[in-house]
């Protein structure tokens, strides 16, 4: 059986007496292992990214822009080759697993301007003969620990601008899905990058923990669960660690009256469904205003989700395939049985769903409730699955509160054809990324993603200028060059407003 290794120091690297079994989630069958490190294999990668640092710090950025362009390259023809292994270990389908890999793509491209962004700032006569400047230089060894739902985009968010600045990075992913990262790392390594500046260690909460608490490692980036976000947050800044944590979501749609239904049932099909559910910026919870309008989208929502084709992650007309563990499966029919005990109302029950030649894989029907309510536990908690929610609203004050006053704050859209009312909503609700008809507002990949409340924990956000921010750090120089004037006339004077 198929090993995925360490990737320390350029190379494949064995170690710790540990594997975890990676599912085909097509056939509930284990496809391959992995193996579960210790602190004794990070400490072999912070060796290694110790040696190289330096020297990649001190490369010119033009040199590590066109290394990015290279990488760029390999990874577009390479792109099947990864969404199919991506599938494969996800259960996401194929044109999903093109998704991943392409949005991750864009922040490298992103990178391949890094020249132009990290330029510093100048003020020349800031005194007597004085100039200020400052820059920003890298922070040294820098770590990402990424989730199983995007193995391809979320490591590129992280390592793409981290290396970018002149840092060595580790990467921790998910050990449900790892061979995309380290296949990833072996083109970046194809495509120029110096060995041990991009390494890939695998392992659980104990490898976490190592990484956490290394002395050598300067930043750590997190996207997961919202209490394993807060746990890294606390951890590694207690630490002396910088440490950006992106937890989880309970994206609503508010759908106002005047909105288009037939494009509103378009998005909630592809926001709530796609990727049987499994994206923190999907959007599982739709708000109607007013019961009318309530009732209209729920005679449309009905045919949209029966309409909605489940199948093998390789079957190109289905719109979603399975859930990527089994664990992960009953846990979503459990929160749906919760939604039930809690008294929504289950309008389409996605349990029980059989795949035909496939019956063992991990599947799940679509879901629908209406009449969920804001204190139900169903909708407080992120169910991560095929499962959409309907809480009514009143009004557009009513509607507003719910995203606003809920623990999570990840993203939020608004459908409707009122300017004033869009205008009003992105201004107020206490959301960090506002979708206005857009049902998944992922910002691109120049400006950056986070949301707010314990959907992040930390003050900067993912890529973008955000990203450079967070893995550089300013210097600050004051500069004055004496003439040699005999009678002190150039003698250095604080620089003041007066």
């Amino acid at each position: 059986m198929r090993t995925v290794e360490h990737f320390i120091g350029g190379n494949a690297a064995g170690g710790g007496s540990r594997q975890h079994d990676i599912w085909d989630p097509n056939t509930g069958e284990v496809q391959a292992k992995v193996s579960l490190g210790t602190a004794d294999e990070l400490q072999k990668a912070v060796d290694a990214a110790n040696a190289a640092q330096p020297a990649w710090a001190a490369t010119n950025p033009q040199r590590r822009a066109r290394i990015m362009f290279a990488f760029k390259a390999l990874v577009e023809s390479h792109m099947d080759e990864l969404a199919e292994l991506l599938s494969s270990e996800h259960g996401k389908v194929i044109a999903d697993a093109k998704g991943d890999v392409q949005r991750g793509l864009e922040v490298i491209e992103f990178c391949c301007g890094i020249p132009h962004v990290l330029k510093g700032e100048y003020t020349q006569g800031a005194g007597p003969g004085i100039d200020v400047y400052s820059m920003r230089q890298p922070l040294g060894i820098c770590a990402g620990i990424t989730p199983f739902n995007f193995p391809a985009m979320i490591p590129m968010w992280m390592f793409g601008v981290a290396i970018a600045c002149g840092n060595a990075f580790i990467l921790k992913p998910s050990e449900r899905d790892p061979s995309v990262p380290v296949r990833l790392a072996e083109l970046m390594q194809e495509a120029g990058l110096p060995d041990g500046i991009l390494q890939v260690v695998h392992g659980d909460k104990q490898m976490v923990d190592a990484i956490l608490d290394h002395e050598d490692i300067m930043a750590v980036s997190f996207v997961g669960s919202s209490d394993i976000a807060h746990y890294v947050y606390q951890r590694g800044t207690e630490n002396g660690k910088r440490v950006q944590a992106m937890g989880g979501a309970k994206n609503h749609g508010i759908v106002m009256p005047d909105a288009d239904l037939d494009q509103v049932v378009n998005d909630l099909a592809g926001a709530a469904f796609g990727s049987a559910g499994e994206r923190c910026m999907a959007l599982p919870v739709v708000v109607p205003v007013g019961d009318e309008t309530a009732d209209r989208l729920r005679e449309k929502m009905i045919p949209a989700i029966d309409a909605l084709r489940v199948g093998v992650s390789t079957d190109g007309e289905a719109h979603y395939g399975p859930v990527v563990t089994a664990e992960h499966k009953q846990r979503v029919e459990n929160w749906i049985q919760t939604g039930v005990d809690e008294g929504a109302e289950l309008v389409v029950d996605g349990r029980g769903f059989k795949l035909q030649g496939h019956e063992n894989g991990f599947f799940i029907g679509p879901s629908l409730f209406d009449h969920v309510k804001p204190g139900m536990e169903s909708y407080r908690q992120e169910i991560f699955g095929p499962v959409l929610q309907m809480v009514r609203a009143k009004s557009f004050e009513e509607a507003l509160e719910l995203p606003s006053k809920h623990q999570y704050g990840n993203g939020v859209a608004i459908f409707t054809r009122n300017g004033h009312a869009a205008r009003e909503f992105a201004h107020r609700v206490n959301v960090g990324m506002v979708g206005i008809n857009v049902p998944i507002p992922v910002p691109v990949a120049y400006h950056t993603f986070g949301g707010w409340k314990r959907s992040a924990f930390g003050d900067t956000n993912q890529h973008g200028m955000e990203g450079v921010k967070f893995w550089t750090k300013v210097k600050t120089v004051t500069q004055r060059w004496p003439d040699g004037s005999p009678d002190g006339g150039n003698a250095f004077v604080i620089p003041t407003m007066g």
